[in-house]
């Protein structure tokens, strides 16, 4: 030191003398003062750094003393000279002896010394910069250093911990040849104050774990990783940019990085799905240089691939730009470490981390292209747990990266495993994924490489176990989307496989009960059409109706009321339209074998019901072609007439009631002829008789209408011992407790009449005629206006024996509350007859 600055530091500290011992005086404000005139006579006096180094060799233990005492003002003052002396000084290091171990009192020691949070953070300041100015001097008091820091990382002032994690970062950087030792001892308390609620202390904690990990010993990774990885759901963009950062440095500088590929290389592809564009662009820069790198450094290794690179997929994603070589081999190298983690990430109960795990399993699928396929059974497993997540981003997530497996891998391999899968789903509890997968996986393979499996595709969705077996809402329109992957992808190809698909659409319908479904099913049919070039659905139907109705024939010896094959039948017969017509020899044995009296009665009235809706209008449906004019006298005699036998108990009624609605709308809809009515009428008025009888109100409705058709059809053919036992029966009905019962009924009477002819002699069949006027005219009493006026069907009995009816009535005059009506049929026998057609009614 120059003589001159020993002299000048002599004479500064003369004048000192007082104010020094004045630092010892009890009353503050003394102390106080005495400070700041220590301040003033030295640090602001701009004196040279020789004699500043002088006067902070003489000052320094008063003022390290003056750190703890007991008035806050002091302790600042003490501090700020000191910051400025440290700054100032040629050689500060000279002060670490002293200042170091009195920062640990203040700083390091189990409670906190020093209460004021701002006197914390300028101590922290000092400390940083007394790292900046000594640098590498600062090397034997690293362990001091660390003692502060495991305390002030987390300081309960977050400035302290932001402070604490700047001055580690530079700590690492400034002695990294010694800080490697002791490094592992910061880790705790900065996973400790890496859940600060203050985003910016969590990206300071993230810097300073960056650092740490990357200038310590290694061990230090495993227990940051975890932690680390669930910032990547931050909500803060900085703290998910800031691990991005340290997630690239790692992958970049880390010295034992090939170790730690398969832990590191998650944390950096995750970004790349960041909803903040700034992020996923910064995951993607540093991607790229990690991928250089890492292919600069195995330069031998892949000289061949690098000399003579292969193309690109003939089908790559449009719009998505492919990896680099080294970015490429690095998944490659780890993708068997990386899908189990993945799969073990997709149990997790949080919903961010699988997201996140779907799409880091998509970045992985688009860089290790067919690759992929010596890990397609677990990438497989991955996909049916994420398809059975009610999360609608995870199934999302999970259906694209589904879809790179359809074009990276090929369809000869991914298909021995998928089409097995669907056959024995993984999960029996949710035997929709395969179908899923298999759906999103046909979207993305080429329509090329798809065209040879199609038809083993396409059988395997027909298999009864796979469209038959499950009725799951979910599960169908699953087997739906299969069917149209299929044909958007392969779309005229499809010509070869129209049967399989039409069938697979088919049962798709048959089975939903969710209207959404059933109509996406008949919109799959439309397409299978338009990819054919078939003008209508009737024309798809009647180039495979003869195969379908083979299908089906194929179990109607064990259809049952829980047969899809019953519900298939209703949609093929319901959609063909007149089509059906067309093949009626094949559907006549069919109905025949189901609707036998000793099948299951369920499954009868619902076919009977089918029947009955087609029949209203058989020419547009089953006789569209006069087919089934040719069968319906033998479909009479032998399949409905047997179940109108009676038989007890209430479910053979309703039977009874199915059957007796479609012999209605069979006589109805204009499908047998009066003929082959005539011909079977010794074996169908005693049924219809019989019927009249019974408990249900529809079936004495429905004989009643059916023995108005019959005799309107029949007209004279019957003869009048017929006749004459169908009124009495008809009369019974005129007392049901159900107007609607009694109105047929009068009208099946009024069709009665209209069937007497010559043959009918009204003086033989006397008795019958009086009784049959007496049991009318009694009805004129009838509580109901309208069964009243509907009584005066009487007057076609004037045609057959007018002299009994007047007499009849004349009777009756003097006996019934309503004469009128007696007086209005007196006088339409007095006028000349008329007549006047009888509809049946609606």
């Amino acid at each position: 030191m120059a003589a001159g600055d020993e002299h000048a530091a002599s004479e500064v500290l003369s004048g000192l003398a007082r104010h020094l011992n004045c630092l010892n005086e009890d009353n503050k404000s003394t102390r106080k003062r005495a400070l700041e005139a220590i301040k003033t006579a030295t640090i602001d006096q701009g004196l040279s750094s020789g004699v500043l180094q002088e006067l902070l060799s003489a000052l320094l233990k008063p003022l390290l003393k003056c750190l703890s005492d007991p008035m806050e003002r002091c302790r600042e003052t003490a501090l700020t000279t000191l910051t400025e002396f440290i700054r100032c000084v040629p050689r500060p290091e000279e002060s670490l002896p002293y200042l170091m171990p009195c920062l640990v009192r203040r700083l390091g020691t189990k409670e906190i010394s020093e209460p004021a949070e701002e006197l914390r953070l300028s101590a922290v300041e000092m400390l940083a910069l007394t790292l900046e100015v000594c640098g590498r001097h600062l090397a034997p008091y690293l362990d001091e250093m660390m003692i502060i820091l495991q305390k002030t990382i987390v300081d309960p002032f977050p400035d302290v911990r932001r402070e604490s994690c700047r001055f580690t970062v530079a700590l690492a950087k400034c002695l990294p040849e010694h800080f490697h030792m002791q490094a592992e001892c910061l880790v705790k308390p900065l996973m400790q104050t890496i859940t600060h609620n203050r985003s910016r202390v969590r990206v300071s904690v993230i810097e300073a774990t960056g650092a740490v990990v990357q200038h310590g010993s290694g061990k230090e990774l495993d227990a940051v990783l975890c932690p680390l990885t669930q910032k990547l759901f931050d909500d803060s963009p900085q703290v998910r940019k800031a691990v991005t950062a340290v997630a690239g440095d790692w992958l970049l500088h880390l010295r034992d990085r090939y170790s730690y590929f398969p832990k590191l290389i998650p944390l950096l592809l995750s970004s790349l799905s960041d909803e903040s564009p700034e992020i996923s662009l910064l995951a993607a820069s540093l991607w790229k240089q990690v991928g250089a790198q890492w292919e600069k450094e195995n330069e031998e290794n892949i000289k061949d691939k690098m000399d003579f690179p292969l193309t690109p997929p003939p089908f790559y994603p449009p719009g998505v730009e492919r990896p680099g070589l080294g970015c490429r081999e690095l998944v490659v190298r780890n993708l068997c470490m990386l899908v189990p983690a993945i799969t073990n990430d997709m149990s997790d109960w949080l919903l961010p981390t699988k997201v996140k795990s779907c799409q880091l399993l998509r970045v992985l699928l688009l860089h290790s292209e067919d690759h992929s396929t010596y890990q397609l059974q677990p990438i497989l497993a991955v996909l049916y747990r994420a398809c059975a997540d009610t999360d609608r981003d995870v199934v999302s997530n999970c259906l694209a990266a589904a879809k790179l497996l359809g074009t990276f891998v090929p369809p000869d391999v991914f298909l021995k495993l998928l089409l097995d899968h669907v056959k024995s789903p993984y999960s029996p509890s949710q035997p929709w994924t395969p179908l899923m997968v298999l759906a999103a996986v046909l979207g993305g393979c080429p329509r090329t490489l798809l065209q040879p499996h199609l038809e083993e595709i396409a059988n395997t969705l027909a298999e009864p176990e796979v469209c038959q077996e499950y009725q799951q809402v979910v599960y169908l329109g699953q087997l739906f989307a299969c069917v149209e992957a299929l044909l958007r992808q392969c779309e005229s190809d499809c010509c070869s496989v129209s049967l399989q698909l039409l069938q697979v659409l088919v049962a798709v319908q048959s089975l939903s009960t969710e209207p959404d479904v059933s109509q996406k099913a008949l919109e799959g049919v439309q397409l299978l059409c338009q990819v054919q070039g078939l003008a209508s659905e009737m024309e798809l139907y009647r180039r495979h109706m003869g195969q379908l109705l083979g299908w089906l024939s194929a179990s109607v010896n064990a259809w049952t009321s829980y047969s899809p094959q019953r519900l298939q039948l209703h949609i093929i017969v319901t959609q063909s339209g007149p089509v059906i017509g067309e093949f009626v020899s094949q559907l006549m044995p069919l109905l025949h074998c189901c609707l036998q009296p000793d099948r299951d009665p369920e499954m009868r009235m619902s076919i009977f019901s089918l029947l009955a809706k087609l029949l209203l209008d058989a020419s547009n449906t089953l006789d569209s072609q006069g087919h089934f004019r040719q069968e319906s006298g033998k479909f009479l005699c032998d399949t409905l007439l047997p179940n109108l036998v009676w038989q007890a108990g209430r479910v053979a009624a309703a039977v009874r009631t199915s059957a007796l609605s479609c012999l209605l709308a069979l006589l109805h809809g204009g499908a047998i002829t009066p003929a082959e009515v005539m011909g079977l009428e010794e074996r169908l008025l005693p049924l219809l008789l019989s019927s009249l009888g019974e408990d249900s109100r529809m079936s004495k409705l429905f004989a009643c209408r059916s023995l108005f058709t019959v005799l309107k059809l029949t007209g004279s053919g019957l003869r009048p011992e017929a006749l004459n036992k169908i009124y009495p029966e008809l009369l019974k009905r005129m007392d049901d407790s159900s107007e609607e019962v009694r109105s047929a009924a009068l009208q099946a009477i009024g069709m009665w009449f209209s069937s007497l002819t010559d043959e009918y002699n009204p003086d033989i069949c006397a008795p019958h005629l009086k009784l049959l006027f007496q049991q009318l005219l009694l009805h004129l009493d009838d509580p109901e206006s309208s069964m009243q006026d509907r009584v005066l069907v009487l007057k076609k009995g004037r045609s057959v024996h007018p002299t009994l009816l007047q007499s009849e009535v004349e009777a009756a005059r003097n006996k019934h509350r309503t004469t009128g009506y007696c007086d209005q049929l007196l006088q339409l026998l007095s006028s000349p007859p008329t007549t006047a057609p009888e509809e049946l009614p609606e």
